[in-house]
């Protein structure tokens, strides 16, 4: 069974950093994109950053020059670099990543449970 597991949530003032982790593990032929979310307390899950197989990476706005998203393939884990944390960037983040599980299925969207990260003012 396939798992992402996200680490590295907690409470922290503002201007502070935290990095999150997250491992995808179980049976994985390949993993396309990888990203984090975020969902703040009343609101919808919003895109935070993703980074391709490639390398390539995308930021909401509001976190571009703070965060930095990062990933080691031969690992299966994608990291969140946060400095200069905000008490807007309170939320539960989720890890997400788009993966294959044999050479002959399509692509399918998996997710974790999620981390609190806590940014007090």
């Amino acid at each position: 069974q396939v798992q992402l597991v996200e680490s590295g949530g907690g409470l922290v003032q503002a201007g502070g950093s935290l990095r999150l982790s997250c491992a995808a593990s179980g049976s994985i032929f390949s993993i396309g994109t990888m990203g984090w979310y975020r969902q703040p307390p009343g609101k919808q899950r919003e895109l935070v950053a993703s980074i391709t197989s490639g390398g390539s990476t995308n930021y909401a706005d509001s976190v571009k020059g703070r965060f930095t998203i990062s990933r080691d393939s031969a690992k299966n884990m994608v990291y969140l670099q946060m400095n200069s944390l905000k008490p807007e960037d309170t939320a539960v983040y989720y890890c997400n990543a788009d993966l294959r599980y044999s050479r002959f299925s399509s692509f399918a969207s998996s997710w974790g449970q999620g981390t609190q990260v806590t940014v007090s003012s």
